[in-house]
């Protein structure tokens, strides 16, 4: 194909590109334009700041140089309407055109700002983003539910930082994160992971994750749209918020358990590291066993402080068996002490227990013992007598009073022309007899009671006699000596060779004849039988 002539001036880009920005900058020196800002991130490393003005229909790049940024007294924020001065220029490398703003000033809320705000008040009225509300997240989940994009850059990161912090089961629920159906997907994705019975085929998650990178305000906008929102607040799984970077606020941040400023950070909130999981349980072990070994050597050491303060087990018992010793060598002494001494006290009442001072008492006691029988028996005749006499005329007279009284009433009946009647008789009879009873019964029981004293006095009497009888003493295996006249032989002196006497015992007497004197001979004072024990009497 042939060549075209042609006189037309050919230009390099960089020569238009320069052409435009000197005509660009030469009609637009000083502009003063009104937008809501968008896509603010704060300053970037170089300490520039760059965003986009934008209104209901076109947009136009925005920066602020390093050294006009910190002369600002209005910084900017995202999502305001502000009214930007400065110039337009031309950024020749992607033909773009920008401003480059000398100045800000607040114009008021955006027209997105101001509806997030009016969302906002109207949800934390509700107490949705309420404190109270929020849940403690598990420590160690065993499976983490992750709600994004599963072809961006987010679910890597998360991937990643799980696998080197502690690898754990991730259940990934894929959704579009910008755009019309976002909220509806997101929504539906915590709905689903709660729908999810424990025990089931799938494992329901113990934690959610939802998470985005960062983006405009437009961009971020089904995060803070009211379906995902209230899902995030009815959701029975603890729910780490992560979308968006730092500087980065949706309205499911408020109502989430817990704000991550990147989905870096969430993974790292979910779970924590496992080698300093082991190391801290290993450490706890070792703390452990040294305390127990701690412990049980304090333990040792008082016990061995103890035992150095007891005294031994023959110190203890030291004293007693050297009492019991002591004891051992005086019991023979002192049991022969108190022989010695029980016979010089059987010895002094020995004199007591002479058989004349026996017969003597025993005489005396038979006496009294005769002399109160023979006044009982006269007290008893005696009181017999006197009730005899007191009662004796009464008796006679009883007879004749029982006639007068008969006489006295047949002549009152006579008196009045009446005769007696043997049925009138009985009466008066009876009624006599019914006063003569009273006194029959009172003398025969003062008579009963007399006999009966006296009887009992007899008897103790009777009684008294015998505990006092020598006849007693005979039972016992003694006897008695009497001599031919019948009299007590008290002592050897009144007895000769020939005399005839009785000897009396329990069952009777027995005749006897003296033959000779009998000689006693004393035993020395101390003498004791070869081979046979002393008597402790």
């Amino acid at each position: 194909m042939a060549d075209i002539l042609t006189n037309a001036t050919e230009f390099s880009v960089s020569e238009i590109a320069q052409a435009v920005k000197r005509t660009v900058e030469d009609e637009f020196g000083h502009v003063r334009v009104r937008g809501e800002i968008s896509g603010f991130r704060g300053q970037h490393s170089s300490g520039h700041a760059y965003f986009t003005l934008k209104d209901e229909n076109a947009a136009i790049d925005a920066v602020v140089w390093k050294g006009n940024y910190s002369k600002l007294t209005f910084k900017p924020q995202e999502g305001l309407e502000v009214i930007a001065t400065g110039r337009l220029t031309t950024f020749p490398r992607s033909s773009k055109y920008q401003i480059v703003i000398d100045n800000i000033e607040p114009a008021g809320a955006g027209a997105l700002m101001a509806l997030l705000e009016e969302r906002k008040r109207k949800l934390q009225a509700e107490g949705l983003f309420a404190r109270e509300r929020k849940r403690p997240l598990p420590y160690l989940p065993r499976v983490i539910g992750v709600i994004t994009s599963p072809t961006g850059a987010v679910i890597r990161d998360i991937l990643h930082r799980l696998a080197d912090r502690f690898p754990s089961h991730v259940m990934v629920w894929p959704v579009r994160v910008q755009g019309e159906t976002c909220a509806t997907e997101v929504a539906a994705a915590i709905e689903g992971f709660n729908a999810m019975l424990p025990g089931g085929t799938m494992p329901r998650p113990d934690l959610l994750i939802v998470a985005r990178g960062g983006g405009s305000i437009e961009d971020l906008w089904g995060f803070n749209e009211e379906a995902v929102v209230r899902a995030v607040a009815a959701s029975g799984i603890p729910i780490i918020s992560a979308v968006g970077h730092e500087t980065d606020t949706t309205l499911i941040d408020y109502a989430a358990d817990m704000r991550a400023p990147t989905p870096t950070a969430a993974a790292e909130a979910a779970v924590p590291v496992r080698t300093e999981l082991i190391g801290y349980v290993d450490d706890l072990g070792g703390r452990q066993r040294q305390a127990t070994r701690r412990v049980t050597a304090t333990a040792r050491d008082r016990l061995r402080a103890a035992v150095a303060g007891l005294p031994r087990a023959s110190d203890l018992v030291a004293l007693q068996r050297q009492r019991l010793d002591y004891a051992a060598a005086n019991l023979l002494g002192n049991l022969r002490h108190s022989v010695q001494s029980s016979r010089v006290h059987f010895s002094r009442l020995d004199s007591r227990f002479a058989p004349r001072l026996l017969h003597g008492q025993r005489q005396e006691g038979t006496e009294r013992l005769r002399n109160l029988s023979l006044r009982a028996e006269t007290g008893l005749r005696k009181t017999v007598d006197r009730t005899r006499l007191t009662f004796d005329p009464r008796a006679a007279l009883l007879g004749t009073a029982i006639a007068r009284l008969l006489e006295r009433k047949q002549a009152q009946w006579l008196g009045v022309g009446h005769k007696i009647s043997p049925v009138a008789l009985g009466t008066e009879l009876r009624h006599a007899r019914s006063l003569l009873t009273p006194m029959s019964s009172r003398l025969r029981s003062g008579m009963t009671v007399r006999l009966s004293d006296c009887r009992k006095a007899l008897s103790q009497a009777d009684k008294m006699l015998a505990s006092l009888s020598y006849r007693n003493v005979l039972a016992r295996g003694y006897a008695v000596i009497k001599d031919a006249d019948g009299n007590l032989v008290q002592e050897r002196a009144g007895l000769s060779p020939g005399d005839a006497v009785a000897i009396e015992f329990a069952d009777g007497a027995v005749p006897a004849t003296i033959a000779g004197s009998p000689v006693i001979k004393k035993k020395p004072r101390g003498q004791q039988d070869n081979g046979s024990q002393e008597s402790l009497f």
